[in-house]
């Protein structure tokens, strides 16, 4: 069993930064793809972007340039780190692990975590 924890949210600043961690444990991290989704109300769970194991990462056109997912697999980690925030950045964020079709569906993970609300003021 895979268990995923965000941490790191939290209320900013339009133009301020966050970084979200998500830690992983019950299996070996370093071989999952990890992706990172966002909820704002009444919409659509969406895709911010992936880190594969190999390295390579994908992002949403609305984060490019500005969100940034990295990885520390000694410490099973993965981290979204958030600059020039925006009020529409605003949503509960979600780590998910080991996709097993297209990336950027949320239906095709496998594990989740439970959230952490970002909120940027304006």
């Amino acid at each position: 069993q895979v268990q995923l924890a965000e941490s790191g949210g939290g209320l900013v600043q339009a133009g301020g930064s966050l970084r979200l961690s998500c830690a992983v444990s019950g299996r070996t991290f370093s071989g999952y793809a990890m992706g990172w989704f966002r909820q704002a109300p009444g919409k659509e769970r969406e895709f911010v972007g992936i880190r594969w194991s190999g390295g390579s990462r994908n992002y949403a056109d609305s984060v490019k340039g500005r969100f940034t997912i990295s990885r520390d697999n000694a410490k099973s980690t993965v981290y979204l780190q958030m600059n020039s925030l925006k009020p529409e950045d605003t949503a509960v964020y979600y780590c998910a692990a080991d996709p097993f079709g297209s990336y950027s569906s949320p239906r095709v993970y496998h594990y989740w975590g439970q959230g952490t609300q970002v909120t940027v003021s304006s």
